[in-house]
């Protein structure tokens, strides 16, 4: 019997306090609750370890699917852009935290779920939005590949690139907070992430995000050569499905972001069970509240299939022999079900 959505809300929790040793952000476990109840969106986003409780209860065919090392907590705004190693733009899946190995369709039914969600009745149907999702991800299982953004995809660069007074904006929020001590573990990796770790830099915490609300999460700011550079430290956990349903409790995260067919991000880094990442205008999530349009249009929610696909870590034969023996608008039901049950829970958690 599944727990109530409240109790299994306060076990993992308990839980999540102890794997980060005392250094749980009550405050921000506090305005996470909050943003749950504002909407089913926000909820799921808030809410993997639940996805990873339910989700087989409410697909339980998709059990026997062929496993892979997948992203796990899959949603729209689980993808952003950075500068790879050659300095170009990239655009792809840039949160890894919940890793681990689990049929290959689940991280296509959060995704489409996600969508739904967060249509609020406005964008494409159902049908359209997880025939692309699925459409995206038989393509990338064909020809997996990054998103470079220099010279292709041009419709997905106009999306991405932030424009002048919105950089301004991005600057501003990180200058004008206030400098503070952090514990020396978070302050070391962040001191050896920055290009020059001998010289003086301030740290100060940040809230961000929704489902890693109540992790630590801090920020280094610094002056280096002419301009200002921020790095961020955030503190990780064994992945909710591991949790769940066994496996190996190692932090997967960086085997996916270094995966065969990404163009790397080189400031991304996974150690000592924190990640460690740049923070600038061309590195950075991309929000609904950016553009809820474009983030649900048929070419982003194609790209994001593809995406999937290229990240999944696994028998990428058997992968596609299965989806090639699914029925058509597989998918569709699936996350229509799935969507359901998270609208559900999040009346429940509200009321």
């Amino acid at each position: 019997m599944t727990a109530s959505i409240k109790a299994s809300a306060k076990a993992y929790e308990t839980w999540l306090g102890a794997a980060l040793g005392g250094d749980l952000v009550e405050a921000d476990l506090a305005r996470k609750h909050d943003k749950m109840r504002q909407g089913a969106f926000p909820f799921l986003r808030a809410t993997y370890w639940r996805w990873a409780e339910t989700v087989l209860k409410v697909c339980p065919d998709l059990a026997s699917a062929p496993p892979v090392l997948a992203i796990g907590d899959t949603h729209v705004e689980n993808f952003g852009c950075w500068r790879d190693a050659e300095g170009r733009l990239v655009w792809g899946a840039n949160d890894f935290d919940d890793a681990a190995v689990m049929p290959w369709p689940l991280d296509l039914v959060r995704l489409a779920a996600s969508a739904l969600l967060a249509r609020d009745g406005k964008g494409p149907d159902a049908g359209d939005i997880c025939d692309a999702v699925a459409e995206g991800y038989r393509q990338g299982l064909l020809a997996p590949e990054p998103f470079i953004l220099e010279r292709d995809h041009r419709w997905l660069r106009e999306a991405v690139m932030l424009p002048e007074k919105e950089r301004t904006r991005f600057w501003a929020k990180f200058m004008t907070s206030e400098a503070r001590p952090i514990g020396a573990r978070y302050a070391q990796a962040l001191q050896d992430a920055l290009p020059d770790p001998t010289g003086p830099f301030e740290t100060f915490p940040r809230t961000a995000g929704v489902g890693s609300l109540g992790r630590p999460r801090f920020v280094a700011r610094a002056d280096w050569r002419g301009g200002p550079v921020l790095r961020e430290v955030k503190a990780v956990v064994v992945s909710a499905w591991t949790l769940r349903h066994g496996g190996d409790p190692s932090i997967r995260g960086g085997e996916l972001a270094e995966g065969r067919f990404r163009a790397v991000d080189p400031h991304y880094r996974v150690t000592d069970g924190l990640v460690v990442r740049r923070l600038s205008p061309n590195s950075r999530k991309i929000e609904a509240e950016d553009s809820v349009d474009d983030l649900l249009s048929i070419h982003m929610l194609t790209a994001m299939g593809r995406e999937i696909a290229a990240c999944h870590v696994g028998d990428r034969a058997a992968v596609a022999g299965h989806l090639a023996s699914l029925q058509s608008g597989w998918l569709r039901g699936h996350a229509k079900a799935a969507a359901r049950g998270v609208e559900d829970d999040w009346r429940d958690f509200r009321g």
